[in-house]
């Protein structure tokens, strides 16, 4: 008999295995902790009090019977400290008997690697059980310990987690910075510049001289300071009348490498920046693509295992990577020798792998059709990303060049105007090819509508002012966190594991202390409160540096070391700190007066009034229980619907999802996933629809543009 987790993972799992197996699903975690008390003992080295739920105990019943007849017992849960607590709880709930329990892992449910894995089986590994209850015990003993004050001291139904009371301070002080943040007022001049030789423009017709971009770098040596219009001015009047001239050039080549293949952190961000995903939707799809999807050739697991915080990749899947790249891109887009990644977290566990399609020829294109939407998008993502990392670099030519600009009579490089101009053509695309831009955070020099600096410029070559082009700007406050950028914080600062990056994230949501608004996370009231209190009276709990050094010890405690010591350590000054803050913390409970609709109930007449619910604010009846009505709360979008006139508001569909419709809904159901945009489409007049960070798109003739947003602030002289 097999035992593993999920039914769809069985389902791949015995199609490999073939009829002399049994293969069974735990439908997860079989015990726990019970739900109705601390159930860990404090004074007798804070022993575990476990229990299988109700639901369970039909299915432990099965397992157990199943066991009594089979001749081995494997447990193939995932392989990391989670699944390997999940075999440990198996074989005890059921009662197994040990000499005939093994524990077989593999990190992708292919045949290959589940056949290689059942012929080196092995005992289940203790001290990675012991990690994750020592977790599962620190996080009851916080839990379970703090809520009861929380309810005495502000009001019922709050709870506080040991790492996501850090997640959301780190929400609460970011809105902080954003809160106190000043913007200051700031200028650039840029100039477009041409050679002079185009003054006489051999295109003809009318067309537009060549030109190329410089930016104010220097104003008589030093940086310049332009914090406003009036300082600007006085400046460009003298460069209207300057003489400029090249100085130094140079020309150069730049190599831009691939980003390493996927861990848990940064596919979760990639998932968010691309495809829109929360971290909830993205492990849930990894989760079906690595567990078996119904291909041609059955159920098969085309991911990966995707918890992982390591970059490193098995030797055979980058040789077949290589043959692949060689065979449709060509021997040029090969490096010479396969990439080696070295990952950014201090406490990856090397002995996994990066997240990466079991099989490179399985290309996202060959088995779209036997993929959902959400599937194809993540699974192209994860395809395109790994085979990038094995490509070779993509190539840029470079020019910059320095312009002085001043009084005719003044030698070029005394002139007290220093402008730069730079800019790249790509020459070899590389890894592009597949992957395009793979990191937002990079400049990489190439814009195709930027006019290029010229080749050919030669030093002391005059230079024509065309335009100059002041620009306005203000300072901007560091940004709300995303979910995805969350993550990456949370990951930069040794917080928590790349199992437990998705349920933080919602948990903090979930209880109410994190609201999600244009997919930004900025605390509510009542995490700002709660936050401030579990500094003042338990820093350790929230303190970043002390919940990272946590986690190394959990690491160590899988690699062997004691687990009771720590928990103790912990628990000592916990204690103390719980008692101090029982007797020092004033009653600041809080009772929300409810805020009214400003009309009543058309079902029972008493007044309706705003609520909180699972996706967001709405309106519901004020007698609740009594009354269950309930509205969606209209969000105006500022556009008119183009069917009927009325106004287009923001919406939920039944899962939670944001779409755009008519606020004459059922006579008009005009709809649309994507934000209306004010702007109406140049081409027909119809209504645009924000397609991506940059463009709109028309809903009627298509016609595609840059969209509101994405236009730079600047002002240009006459």
């Amino acid at each position: 008999m097999v035992i593993v987790e999920s039914p769809a993972k069985a389902k791949t799992i015995g199609r490999y295995l073939g009829r002399d197996y049994t293969v069974k699903s735990s439908l997860g975690h079989v015990r726990d902790l019970l739900k109705s008390r601390l159930s860990v003992d404090v004074d007798h080295d804070f022993a575990p009090e476990y229990r299988v739920p109700n639901d369970k105990r039909p299915l432990v019943k099965e397992l157990k019977e199943a066991a009594a007849r089979s001749s081995e017992i494997y447990l193939a849960t995932d392989p990391d400290r989670e699944g390997e607590a999940i075999a440990w709880h198996v074989m005890e709930a059921a009662e197994m008997d040990p000499t005939r329990v093994k524990r077989v892992v593999f990190h992708e449910i292919t045949q290959s690697a589940i056949l290689d894995a059942f012929t080196q089986p092995r005992d289940i590994d203790m001290n990675r059980v012991d990690a994750q209850q020592a977790r599962r015990i620190l996080d009851r003993l916080v839990g379970y310990q703090l809520s009861p004050l929380l309810w005495r001291k502000i009001h019922g139904r709050l709870s506080a987690g040991r790492v996501q009371s850090v997640a959301v301070r780190l929400v609460v002080e970011r809105e902080r910075e954003i809160e106190a943040f000043n913007s200051e007022e700031y200028w650039t001049i840029d100039a477009e510049l041409s050679q002079t030789k185009f003054r006489v423009d051999p295109r003809g017709n009318g067309s537009r001289r060549p030109f190329f971009i410089g930016r104010l770098h220097r104003l008589n040596g030093v940086e310049p300071e332009l914090n406003s219009e009036a300082v600007v001015t006085p400046h460009l009047d003298v460069l209207k009348t300057a003489s400029w001239e090249v100085g130094d050039v140079s020309i150069g080549t730049r190599t831009r490498r691939p980003a390493a293949p996927f861990t848990t952190s940064t596919l979760q961000q990639e998932a968010s920046r691309r495809l829109g995903f929360g971290t909830t939707k993205t492990m849930r799809v990894a989760q079906e693509l690595y567990e078996g999807v119904k291909i041609g050739e059955g159920d098969t697991g085309l991911i990966t295992y995707m918890r992982t915080d390591s970059v490193s990749v098995a030797g055979l899947a980058q040789e077949q990577a290589r043959e692949f790249i060689n065979g449709a891109f060509g021997p040029e887009f090969l490096p010479e020798k396969p990439p080696v990644y070295k990952t950014r977290s201090k406490t990856a566990q090397e002995a996994h792998e990066a997240i990466r399609p079991t099989s490179v020829d399985r290309t996202p294109s060959a088995i779209k059709p036997h993929l959902s939407k959400d599937q194809f998008r993540l699974y192209s993502l994860i395809w395109n990303r790994f085979v990038a990392s094995q490509m070779a670099p993509a190539l840029y030519d470079t020019v910059s060049a320095e312009i002085w600009a001043g009084p005719a009579a003044t030698p070029r490089e005394q002139r007290p105007y220093l402008f730069r101009s730079s800019g790249s053509t790509l020459t070899f695309r590389g890894f592009l090819a597949v992957y395009g831009t793979d990191d937002p955070d990079e400049d990489t020099g190439e814009n195709p509508d930027e006019p290029q600096v010229p080749s050919d410029l030669l030093i002391g070559e005059p230079i024509d002012l065309l335009d100059l082009l002041p620009g306005q700007h203000f300072t901007q406050p560091p940004p709300r966190f995303s979910e995805a950028s969350l993550v990456k914080a949370l990951e930069e600062h040794g917080i928590g594991r790349p199992s437990t990056y998705a349920s933080i994230i919602s948990t903090i949501q979930a209880r109410g202390y994190v609201d999600q608004e244009q997919k930004r996370l900025q605390p509510t009231e009542i995490g700002s409160i709660v936050n401030d209190m579990l500094v003042q009276y338990f820093p350790d709990v929230v303190s970043v540096d002390f919940t990272a050094r946590l986690e190394d010890e959990l690491d160590d405690i899988a690699e062997g070391k004691a687990w009771v010591p720590v928990i103790d350590e912990f628990y000592q000054k916990f204690a103390q700190e719980l008692a101090i803050a029982d007797g020092a913390l004033p009653k600041l409970e809080i009772k929300k007066e409810p805020e009214y609709v400003g009309r009543d109930c058309p079902l029972s007449g008493h007044p309706l009034v705003y609520r909180q619910g699972r996706f967001g604010r709405f309106i519901g009846c004020s007698d609740y229980p009594k009354c269950r009505y309930t509205e969606q709360i209209l969000v105006k979008v500022g556009v008119n619907c183009p069917n009927c006139g009325g106004d287009l508001i923001e919406k939920r569909s039944k899962r939670g999802r944001i779409f755009y419709g008519c606020s004459n809904y059922p006579n008009c159901e005009w709809t649309s996933w994507k934000r209306p945009i004010s702007q109406p489409c140049p081409v027909c007049g119809g209504v645009m629809v924000q397609e991506n960070k940059e463009t709109a798109k028309c809903t009627v003739c298509a016609h595609t543009m840059l969209s509101e947003g994405s236009f730079t602030e600047k002002q240009t002289t006459p």
